[in-house]
């Protein structure tokens, strides 16, 4: 996950700072000299480092902070406040013209960064908001990119309109905001070309739409794994083009995340959205307050709200409140919480979202989803009378589902034990959501 390392050093940094009960400047210089070198590791730019480093410290060494009765938390605090200014402060979003009005938006970036797979998880998520978005195939050098785009675009239901690789993008880019005004599609997304490297020719043929047609914002998808190179690249196409913003794409891989930490203070345009996985659905708004949270470890516990909530209506959440709180729950209920925690991402992601659960504690921890294969085989091969009423599981009953799922009967019993525990640790925490971490109707899967 991004970010590991350098949240597993900073932490440290901060963990020394905490021990401390009186802070002196020499502690504080000391604190952040380890602090700006995980920076540096982490491929953060270094002229972004050199001034973070001296906003924090000409804030941490005032007479407010050394006095305190908590420096070290103090410390923190500033250097919280100074990663969220660094990214940008506020989450930032596309204006959009009026429904009855057609919003173009073109997507650029260099070959292999996922812009295609990204322009179809916007289009779905511009759907998804009540939105009838158009795809348009603009890259004519590589086949590839337009069936890709298309059979995306089925994926997330919307349109695709494409001339094949005889015609010339701007003419393409016209023809489709001609079948968009008769159709009704009020966004279009045009998926331009993608070079293995920055070019002339590439530029020129931006330039060339952006001259033909209004275009209302350039979108720039960068590889989050390149570190400075997508620094580089954004810093580059901002410059020749003008860029509304920037998507960065595997910020879910093993990325140092020097990326997102240095795009906004180098080129001055915001960082919109992340990819967080390879389904079509993983696409998240960059929020950089979330964000210093999850490097510092404190959690990211609004991003594992939003997640869950988007998996569950609010009725329903009501109704499984209501169980949980009369511990009334039962196996259909049990399968669905777990259905629901693949889809947000897993357990290993969920846990790594909660506040206090560092990435020290999880890094030699495999969590292994696949687990629920076979917790899902056993109650699958439960009658439904089972699984809404455990309490008649008796020991035929028991063997029984064993030989349907396959396993041994300790492995049901265990199941069923666990299903108890639950149950019983549910209505223990029904009460136990409360001020921003509890929404209307809301309860995170398994009390997690």
């Amino acid at each position: 996950m991004a970010f590991d390392s350098l949240s597993e050093k900073l932490q440290n940094v901060f963990k020394n700072l905490r021990g401390k009960g009186r802070l002196t400047e020499a502690d504080v210089k000391a604190a952040l000299k380890e602090v700006k070198m995980a920076l540096l590791e982490a491929d953060v730019n270094f002229k972004v480092v050199k001034n973070f480093i001296k906003t924090v410290q000409d804030r941490a060494i005032g007479q407010d902070v050394m006095s305190s009765l908590t420096p070290g938390q103090m410390v923190i605090k500033i250097v919280n406040e100074e990663l969220v200014a660094l990214m940008g402060s506020e989450v930032a979003e596309l204006t959009l013209e009026p429904a009855n009005e057609i919003t173009v938006i073109t997507m650029c970036g260099l070959q292999g960064a996922g812009k295609t797979t990204m322009t179809a998880k916007l289009a779905g998520r511009f759907k998804a908001k009540g939105r009838k978005p158009l795809l348009v195939g603009c890259d004519i050098y590589r086949p590839a990119a337009i069936e890709q785009l298309q059979i995306n675009g089925d994926k997330v239901g919307v349109p695709v309109f494409s001339m094949g690789t005889k015609h010339k993008p701007v003419n393409i880019a016209k023809a489709a905001l001609e079948h968009a005004e008769k159709n009704g599609n009020n966004i279009v997304i045009l998926d331009t070309a993608g070079r293995l490297h920055i070019d002339e020719d590439m530029m020129n043929e931006l330039i060339e739409i952006k001259e033909a047609l209004k275009v209302h914002h350039t979108v720039l998808v960068v590889d989050a794994m390149t570190g400075q190179d997508a620094v580089n690249v954004a810093e580059h196409f901002n410059d020749k083009i003008g860029i509304s913003g920037v998507i960065l794409t595997k910020l879910d891989g093993d990325t140092r995340g020097g990326a997102a930490l240095s795009i906004r203070a180098v080129t001055g345009k915001p960082i919109l959205f992340s990819g967080t996985g390879e389904k079509l659905t993983d696409i998240e708004p960059f929020y950089p307050d979330r964000m210093a949270s999850r490097i510092l470890g404190m959690g990211d516990i609004l991003t594992l709200i939003d997640k869950a909530q988007a998996e569950m209506d609010e009725d329903k959440a009501k109704e499984l409140e209501k169980k949980f709180k009369k511990a009334e729950f039962d196996f259909n209920d049990y399968l669905e919480q777990m259905q629901q925690i693949k889809k947000m991402g897993g357990i290993q992601d969920i846990l790594g979202m909660r506040p206090g659960m560092n990435t020290s504690q999880l890094k030699d921890v495999e969590i292994d989803d696949s687990i629920f294969k076979g917790v899902e085989a056993m109650i699958y091969s439960m009658t439904p009378e089972e699984r809404g009423n455990p309490a008649i599981l008796n020991p035929s009953r028991k063997r029984r589902i064993a030989k349907g799922a396959g396993v041994d009967i300790s492995e049901v019993n265990k199941l069923v034990k666990q299903f108890e525990q639950g149950r019983k640790m549910m209505k223990q925490m029904s009460g136990m959501m409360s001020g921003k971490n509890k929404r209307r109707g809301f309860k995170l899967p398994f009390g997690l």
